[in-house]
């Protein structure tokens, strides 16, 4: 429900802050005092079209913020979680805050939870959380697309609906599956012959990955190799070949060691640094050695290699791949011709699959079908026993039922749509085509008191629904409205005393003179008892305010009660 509005530099609304509760809120006031402007500054939080004009005169930008508290597992927190919001709340209930800032160059930004959101999420947020009601609203109800979730939600058929569309995902699946394999197929049977030709030339090449790059590294080294050979065999021969002076480093060293009980301190040093030379030469020994054996090549492996590298760069070109890209190219052509020779199989398979799949799709929706038809006579009964106290007993409203089988989808093969017939003789036709203004009102209020709480938001707002009645239908619409609210929360735009009296809050929109009468601001004060009385007195009898107005204000507040 909507439990707090604040709006600031919003057209003549400078600061206003309105707490709501649970039930009927009425907005009444004088024609001009303000309230379509603070409808449509409560419209600009839920992501309504944004407008420089909205903007006070003289301020830089208005702000509108409305907080919500939503029960845990509402739409609304699928909404945040699929657009990246957090709400960690484990509470069963939590605060969404919706916020709108209007700049005065046109731009607006908008904010839910203090976090930045593109209009388009903040709009599909606030279209679950609140539903507008008004002549010429389009927003809500009206959309033909809407009207299978609402004929769903009075059926109870979510459950239903929702295992449908397991079932058209299901079918979905198995239908890509088999119309890829046959394709598959087709692509394959056209191209066998070349198919069956590539798949066993590759075979028998048998190319791996990388091996392009390993054959040419081997064959520079082999062809650097014989040019150096002959300086690292003549380097190994001064380290360890006939003129190596290890022989005579040895010699010294031992010579040495026999005298180093004499002086120590003289030959030690001397001793070690000859061994650190006679390790490093063996060192440098093992490296030319190692060297040596790499550098040295069978010249039939280099023919090898340079034939390698041939048939795999011939294949390349005749095949218009990387010569990397041969071994994933050889897989594919195999499974290619697989799929000729075990495709029959598979596809047998894959057309039962879908088949079974289009079965229990098809069951399911014939069922569901019969269920929207059998609950769209009893929502029509129920509309059509709401609209005789509302003025409208030569009306009929019905619920179309349009079921294709050829034209499924994940919530069956119905399309739904109100129709609503106003006078006996007259054509039917969809809701928004044929009511008038004030028809359309108080056919959208039947239907919701119908509808009640399932398939509804939170809050609903009436923007004078009740123009143009008076006395017992106004009487009526009033006592809808109050129904209403026990289940969900209800604010109602009204001139009409009757629906006033049925307030559970009683909201009264006015214009304050400001800066000695050079300019003016909306307000909106929380009317109690006796100034509820005289408000609804005003709305009775005009400007001038009689006795028996207050009387008769009195009786309606009573009657109300």
């Amino acid at each position: 429900m909507l439990a707090r509005l604040s709006i600031r530099d919003i057209v003549l609304i400078e600061r206003l802050d309105i707490e709501f509760a649970r039930g009927l809120a009425v907005l009444t006031g004088e024609t001009g005092a303000g309230k379509s402007i603070l409808l449509d500054a409560f419209a600009l939080a839920l992501g309504g079209r944004g407008d420089a004009g909205l903007v006070r005169h003289g301020a830089e930008h208005g702000q509108v913020t409305a907080a919500f508290d939503v029960a845990r597992g509402h739409p609304a927190f699928a909404i945040l979680a699929a657009n990246g919001l957090d709400d960690a709340s484990p509470d069963d209930s939590s605060e969404m805050i919706l916020r709108r800032v209007q700049l005065a160059d046109g731009r607006t930004r908008a904010f839910i939870n203090d976090q930045t959101v593109s209009v388009q999420t903040l709009k599909a947020v606030g279209a679950s959380l609140v539903e507008i009601h008004g002549q010429h609203d389009e927003r809500a109800l009206v959309d033909a697309a809407t009207h299978r979730r609402l004929l769903d939600a009075f059926a109870g058929l979510e459950k239903d609906v929702a295992a449908l569309e397991t079932l058209w995902d299901a079918r979905r699946t198995a239908r890509s599956a088999l119309d890829e394999h046959r394709a598959g197929m087709e692509r394959a049977a056209r191209e066998a012959d070349f198919l069956r030709h590539a798949a066993d030339e590759l075979k028998k090449l048998h190319p791996k990955d990388g091996e392009e790059t390993s054959l040419a590294e081997r064959r520079t080294t082999m062809m650097q190799g014989e040019k150096i050979a002959g300086d690292l065999r003549e380097a190994q021969d001064a380290v360890s070949g006939h003129h190596s002076p290890v022989a005579a480093l040895a010699a010294a060293v031992r010579r040495l060691e026999r005298r180093a009980g004499n002086a120590p301190a003289l030959i030690d040093p001397a001793v070690k640094a000859i061994d650190a030379a006679i390790n490093a030469l063996e060192e440098a020994d093992q490296h030319l050695t190692a060297a040596l054996i790499a550098a040295d090549f069978d010249p039939l492996e280099l023919e090898r290699i340079e034939e390698r590298l041939f048939a795999l760069r011939a294949a390349s070109r005749k095949y218009s791949t990387p010569v990397d890209g041969l071994a994933a190219l050889a897989a594919k052509y195999a499974a290619d011709v697989a799929l000729i020779d075990a495709g029959a199989g598979q596809l047998k398979a894959l057309e039962q699959k879908a088949g079974e799949a289009d079965t229990r799709y098809a069951a399911a929706a014939a069922k569901l079908s019969a269920a929207r038809a059998k609950f769209a006579e009893k929502l029509n009964k129920a509309v059509n026993g709401e609209l005789a106290p509302l003025k409208l007993e030569r009306a009929k409203f019905m619920t179309q039922v349009e079921t294709d089988p050829a034209s499924p989808g994940p919530q069956g093969c119905d399309r739904v749509e109100f129709w609503v017939q106003t006078n006996p003789g007259t054509k039917p036709g969809p809701l928004m085509k044929v009511a008038s203004g004030g028809e359309l009102s108080r056919f959208l209020l039947a239907l919701k008191v119908v509808l009640s709480d399932k398939g509804s938001a939170p809050t609903l707002v009436f923007d004078e629904i009740d123009t143009g009645v008076g006395g017992a239908v106004a009487d009526a619409i009033g006592a809808r409205l109050a129904r209403l609210a026990s289940k969900v929360q209800v604010m109602a735009v009204t001139h009409a005393p009757q629906v006033a009296a049925r307030a559970d809050q009683h909201l009264l929109i006015s214009k304050d003179a400001l800066d000695r009468g050079k300019r003016v601001a909306t307000r909106v004060d929380t009317l109690q008892t006796d100034r509820r009385r005289e408000e609804i007195a005003r709305m009775l009898a005009g400007a001038e305010i009689t006795a028996e107005a207050r009387a008769a204000a009195d009786q309606l507040i009573k009657a109300a009660g």
